[in-house]
């Protein structure tokens, strides 16, 4: 079977599943085998539930009648479903990469489009092999354009991504410290991310550039299909703003204040508003759309708890990352305890970036500086040092943090959101 033989059956769906706890009436449930689990012993549960169709790689479970079907590789078949999926549609897709910043400004962008559009947008942190698919095969007939995010631990995967979502327009928030081990170093990071570059000059696509960026700038030389903002001659241009903490940003004498923190965030604020000038929105639908955005998914998040303002930024930590994390927190009035997590898949380079980071943290005057993690504690002689969140914890229960403004940054697998019941 192949995508065009089965494609009639999938635009009868109502969606497309790889959780066998999550399959609905009218859902296509792609059975994922792994080293310990054949989700194919659960298609014919799932068929009873309602699901429309399944897809197994395990042949002995394939039933015609039930319409359960049998391919070689359940992944390979999503994704060629999805690209099947995405070369009928008609619609701009935005395409999105980056060392730091990609979930955010993914979430802006699809905000201020939706004031004019109904924008389908990647849910969460679904932009790898499998997610870029699933997010490309939720998009219908109801939707006019699709921002798709694209995550990258390794060169070439940006370009199979590509290959898949076929981007009409693509931005790179930037290019840093991360996933040094997976990409080989930071000319590593600039070679793998920059195939997003690749692909639009390759198929004509259009580049949303940041002119401030240097990198950007020598990628995108003499390349005519460009959307531009960072500089007074750039097609857009925006100051930044700040208020109580938070950034936004001004546009010909009018302003749209954000609920983020941090001045990184304000290049994210301006991709998002170039894209909805790009696309014919007004000033005034911008400024909606980015004043009204509640950041809630652990990044550059602004909480207050029992009087202390804490900026929770636990999702992901880079070295570039925490460096503008620690470098904006500084900037706070009163007090400050910074509270930093392990940056994971640094490889050879952790050590020296784990201990660059906490000098980093000494020298901007914190009152209280705590590390969280193996990696930060065998570097960390100069302040509180613990290997793990449940640790850090159990300190806390017994000696409360009394600083006014507290900033918790960490790579996810940290977990160290888990000591907000405790401050």
């Amino acid at each position: 079977m192949n995508a065009a033989i089965f494609y009639p059956v999938f635009l009868k769906a109502n969606g497309v599943t790889i959780d066998s706890r999550k399959v609905k009436t009218g859902d296509v449930f792609f059975a994922f085998s792994g080293e310990s689990f054949d989700a194919a012993t659960l298609a014919e549960d799932a068929v009873n539930r309602g699901a429309v169709a399944v897809i197994v790689e395990n042949e002995a479970f394939a039933n015609a009648s039930r319409q359960i079907f049998y391919v070689p590789s359940t992944l390979e078949f999503l994704q060629e479903l999805a690209s099947y999926h995405r070369q009928q549609l008609d619609i701009p897709v935005i395409a999105l990469t980056g060392s730091n910043g990609k979930t955010t400004t993914k979430e802006i962008i699809h905000a201020v489009l939706s004031q004019k559009y109904n924008v389908q947008f990647t849910q969460g942190n679904l932009n790898n092999h499998i997610g870029v698919p699933l997010t490309l095969l939720s998009i219908n007939k109801t939707h006019e354009m699709a921002v798709v995010e694209m995550g990258a631990n390794h060169q070439k995967e940006i370009e199979f991504l590509c290959g898949i979502a076929k981007p009409t327009i693509g931005y790179i928030t930037n290019f840093g410290k991360a996933h040094l081990e997976g990409f080989g170093g930071v000319e590593g990071v600039i070679k793998g991310k920059s195939e997003l570059y690749e692909y639009l000059q390759q198929n004509d696509g259009k580049i949303l550039l940041n002119e401030n960026d240097q990198i950007q700038l020598e990628k995108t030389a003499g390349y005519p299909h460009l959307i531009t903002f960072g500089r007074e001659s750039s097609d857009y241009f925006f100051n930044e703003i700040n208020e109580q903490n938070f950034v936004g940003l001004n546009y010909k004498a009018e302003n749209a204040l954000s609920r983020l923190t941090g001045a990184y965030n304000f290049t994210n604020l301006c991709a998002a508003a170039s894209l909805g000038f790009n696309f014919g929105l007004n000033f005034t639908q911008i400024k909606t759309a980015i004043e009204n955005y509640q950041p809630q998914n652990m990044r550059s998040q602004i909480m207050q708890k029992a009087g202390k303002t804490l900026v929770l930024d636990t999702y992901n930590a880079n070295p570039s990352s925490m460096t503008e994390a620690l470098k904006n927190f500084s900037n706070f009035e009163g007090s400050k305890t910074v509270i930093m997590g392990d940056m994971l898949e640094l490889g050879a380079e952790s050590d020296t970036e784990h201990a660059s980071i906490l000098r980093e943290a000494e020298s901007l005057g914190f009152e209280e500086i705590i590390t969280v993690g193996e990696n930060f504690k065998k570097i960390n002689n100069i302040s509180q040092a613990y290997s793990n969140a449940a640790e850090f914890i159990e300190m806390l229960r017994q000696n409360p943090l009394t600083s006014k403004n507290i900033l918790l940054k960490a790579s996810r697998g940290i977990a160290l959101e888990a000591v907000l019941d405790y401050i």
